[in-house]
């Protein structure tokens, strides 16, 4: 009986199919408590969902907010695209489109189970690698986000996750054909998510780091080498469009100005004069509307690094505000838990702390163990977030990342598990070793 459970229990196949029956449990009980009208409109109805609008009609990538704005490269093509061929077999806005959607975002989601798993056996051997798939399986934000977010975020955790696995392999191969692969995935998730870009100079170093003296070491920097270029060629065809639209140098988005002075303008200062007090969407289509989007990114950057310049003490509290926001959902997440009435609200943010907490702890006992791969693991929940310190935050912008929690939770729990009978070695293969015969 014993070992029949523990068969199930680190069985791959079965892990993913209760992650979709997680996910789709949660999305049939939400559908009962919303109108379909409403569900049939309202999730569209942001960046995303215009822009998908806009190509389903024929009208190219743009209208960013549903309006004849012309073209733009505020989003990454590949999930609009992807919603618009939605909207395309399903039709534009309803609820077919948005179940299909819905569907389509479970999958993603369970699917990084796969890359998890296969990361964590690495890692830690079977023990690691189903206690990270189970973790990820049962994690509420990933049971939560498929449905209530028709946006890249479900997608971007399964780049992610299958980035994390595919560098940590690469490592062992000096195959051409595995590094164009891995080229050809970050070029993916390039045009999927460009902020999972901040983790691809630092994967690439570390794969180069990884390479022997002499003459293979110079085979490594031009496997590096050659990764880097079919991903960036990936990227090409994008930014001649954009390019060709808009006559300057957009690589893959254009939005950071504006998504800098949202986290960073006068609203933040009480005593800015004539400072506005709340965003509005109207009046920010209206302003978009009539500059174009060159002058509007241009006048949101001039506002938001003139603020950040003028502004140096309060820039710091934000930031620190903007890190415990990324990290619970909320500014003040203690009070949060105290005064809510909603258990759901105390899972999310108990299940976000650990996680956050439990990664440090896995990243300070890989590092006091000298492990080769405590640099890869640490980019994730150390470099990723960055972007978001100094811009705006929110719960869900840390969701392409949380598979890796998940694993840094695992090998966490693992180690302070097998620390007793003997604790954890400085090697980084005798690690795996002790946790995979654990």
């Amino acid at each position: 009986m014993r070992n029949a459970i523990l068969k199930v229990a680190t069985s791959l196949a079965f892990i993913v199919f209760v992650a979709m029956a997680a996910r789709i449990t949660f999305a049939w009980n939400q559908t009962h408590k919303i109108s379909q009208d409403v569900l049939a409109v309202v999730p569209f109805q942001q960046e995303t969902g215009n822009v998908a609008y806009s190509l389903a009609r024929g009208q190219g990538f743009g209208g960013v907010f549903r309006t004849d704005t012309g073209p733009t490269a505020w989003l990454a093509p590949i999930y609009p695209v992807i919603l618009a061929g939605i909207f395309k077999v399903w039709g534009i806005f309803t609820t077919r489109a948005f179940f299909a959607a819905v569907a389509l975002n479970i999958l993603f989601s369970s699917a990084a189970c796969v890359p998890i798993f296969l990361a964590g056996k690495r890692i830690g051997g079977l023990g690691v690698a189903s206690l990270a798939a189970w973790l990820w399986a049962l994690f509420p934000n990933a049971i939560m986000i498929p449905f209530e977010w028709i946006w890249d975020t479900a997608l971007s955790a399964l780049l992610a996750a299958t980035i994390l696995w595919a560098t940590l392999t690469l490592a062992e191969s000096n195959r051409v054909r595995d590094w164009c692969a891995y080229g050809l995935l970050w070029g993916f998730a390039l045009m999927t998510n460009p902020a999972l870009g901040a983790l691809f100079p630092f994967l690439l170093g570390w794969l180069a780091h990884c390479g022997s003296d002499g003459s293979e070491s110079r085979r490594r920097w031009k496997l590096v080498a050659l990764a880097a270029g079919v991903a960036i060629l990936c990227c090409v065809p994008w930014t001649i469009r954009n390019y060709t639209a808009f006559r300057r140098f957009i690589p893959l988005r254009s939005n950071l100005p504006f998504e800098l002075w949202l986290g960073n303008n006068d609203i933040f200062d009480e005593h800015a004069r004539n400072g506005r007090k709340i965003i509005t969407r109207t009046e920010e289509t209206r302003t978009y509307a009539q500059l174009g989007e060159t002058a509007y990114m241009r006048r949101k950057w001039q506002l938001a690094t003139s603020f950040m310049a003028s502004h140096p003490q309060l820039e710091l509290r934000l930031a620190g505000n903007k890190c415990v926001i990324f990290w619970t959902g909320r500014a003040s997440p203690l009070k949060t838990f105290r005064e809510t009435d909603s258990n759901l609200v105390r899972t999310i943010l108990l299940s976000s702390f650990l996680t956050a907490i439990e990664s440090l702890i896995a990243i300070v006992s890989l590092w006091r163990a000298r492990s080769p791969i405590t640099f890869p693991l640490a980019l994730f929940p150390v470099i990723f977030p960055c972007l978001y310190y100094i811009t705006h935050a929110d719960l869900r912008y840390r969701h392409p990342i949380d598979p890796a929690l998940c694993l840094l939770t695992a090998f966490a729990v693992a180690s302070a598990w097998i620390r007793p009978q003997g604790g954890i070695s400085g090697n980084h293969e005798n690690t795996r070793t002790a946790l995979a015969s654990h």
